[in-house]
């Protein structure tokens, strides 16, 4: 396609739209329908009907040192390493709670990720604790897959090995960008040397597979510091590299406003920032693996891409497919396939609820048949690029007639009731699924609740 038509697409499909994560998407879940009742009873028939397949959990360890000024994850900024103690006795007391609801029998665990925050502001010794504490009694299922987050700047060795040897073999490293500049307005500090001796002990130690986060769109970033961070990226070696846009939402993320909107790449700008850094981590020999992500032949996100087992959920991409996504910590969600629960977001409320041996869910939505048709429907565009829609049903009217303009420019193929995403498609993944989201077309406010597709 030449260039000019490409960025006149850019430039029309340039709109805020969800990230898919979830289907419904956060803002549109009806938590006046939500209570705990409802939620443990969803959880448990869920994993009456799909044990054998084992369960994911994901733990939220919501500490930082300082401030990431472009972050948009629940954080509490502390230099106290004293919180780290009884934030694992509330983890493993919720866990408890959960291990309740599914019979408190032995399960398979198939996923653990370890999110953020900073995972790696919590000393080794008790990360070994907390992972001894959710194992304890369980099994790790054949092929699970373990992985956590980390600041290159603070992983040290000991969390490396204590982690491997508790299971986990695979490591994503927030980078965001080498140019100091940029560090400098985001907060975020590491060098390219914190990063290779992260990955050179990494390698040694055994880990099979190393994601790094690079993001386009942060204030001050230029096509000069985005080459520069790619090819720094690429000498360096990953598995994964997930691309991302830029999320800006002050309105959400005050620590946002330390910079305006006049610091920031826009307009075509931006979008030479996208396509620059995109053809540069494809021509290096990564693949596309659905949206942001890009993954080398070998590894397995790639592998499931292609196998038809790739999956989305609130941790992004994953190479498979569990029905029971427990969340542990603040702010974490939890996914039972048709339920969906939130936790509390302050550390202090999220301990007072544990210590009245109460589940921190303070909101959530219970899916209803279409809800559950429509998030298959995406889920199918996000991870395989196609979609075959049901016949008979009444939603397939709207779907068609709105994914209809996006087949005139090319996006996507219809044929009959198959959906096929093309290849210029992939590059307007969000706003393909937007097609089929069948909440967000019966509402006008879209601008405050998400971030732009590109």
């Amino acid at each position: 396609m030449e260039i000019d038509r490409f960025n006149a697409l850019i430039h029309k499909y340039n709109v805020a739209a969800p990230r898919y994560t979830s289907y419904p998407t956060v803002p549109f879940w009806e938590n006046d329908h939500f209570n705990e009742q409802d939620w443990r009873l969803r959880v448990s028939e869920n994993f009456k009907d799909s044990k054998e397949q084992g369960i994911s959990i994901y733990v939220h360890l919501p500490f930082c040192e300082s401030l990431c000024t472009y972050c948009g994850c629940n954080t509490r900024i502390t230099k106290n390493h004293q919180v780290e103690d009884p934030y694992i006795t509330s983890l493993l007391k919720e866990w408890k709670m959960y291990k309740e609801i599914l019979g408190n029998e032995s399960l398979k665990i198939a996923e653990i990720h370890l999110g953020g925050g900073t995972p790696t502001f919590f000393q080794a010794e008790n990360l070994h604790r907390l992972i001894d504490g959710l194992m304890e009694g369980n099994q790790r299922a054949e092929g699970a897959s373990f992985s956590f987050e980390a600041h290159p700047a603070n992983t040290t060795y000991e969390h490396l090995k204590t982690l491997y040897d508790l299971g986990f073999k695979r490591l994503s490293l927030g980078i965001q960008d080498f140019d100091e500049k940029v560090q400098f307005i985001i907060n975020r500090h590491q060098t390219v040397e914190d990063v290779a001796r992260v990955m050179k002990d990494a390698r040694a130690i055994g880990y099979d597979s190393i994601n790094f986060d690079l993001i386009y769109g942060l204030p001050l970033q230029t096509a000069e510091s985005v080459r520069m961070t790619i090819e720094h990226s690429l000498i360096l070696n990953p598995d994964r590299i997930s691309f991302y846009s830029y999320a800006h939402v002050p309105w959400i993320k005050p620590g946002q406003r330390r910079f305006t909107e006049h610091d920031l790449p826009v307009g075509e700008e931006k979008l030479n920032l996208y396509k620059l850094g995109k053809q540069m981590i494809q021509e290096a020999g990564f693949e596309d693996v659905g949206m942001d992500h890009f993954a080398k032949p070998a590894d397995e996100l790639y592998k499931a891409s292609k196998n038809g087992t790739l999956h989305r959920n609130f941790m992004g991409y994953a190479d498979r497919y569990t029905p029971l996504l427990i969340g542990l910590g603040v702010s974490s969600i939890s996914d039972a396939w048709t339920a969906f629960a939130q936790n509390v977001k302050t550390v202090e409320e999220y301990h007072k609820l544990i210590a009245e041996n109460k589940l921190p869910v303070f909101k959530g939505h219970l899916l209803n048949e279409e809800d559950v048709l429509v998030r298959q429907y995406i889920l199918d565009m996000m991870c395989r690029g196609k979609v075959s829609l049901k016949p008979h049903e009444e939603i397939n009217i709207g779907i068609l007639d709105r994914l209809q303009p996006l087949q005139l420019d090319g996006l996507a193929e219809i044929k009959g009731l198959e959906v096929q995403i093309t290849e210029v498609g992939k590059s307007f993944l969000r706003n393909v699924c937007m097609a089929f989201d069948v909440r967000l077309q019966r509402t006008k406010e879209r601008e405050n609740l998400f971030s732009q597709a590109i």
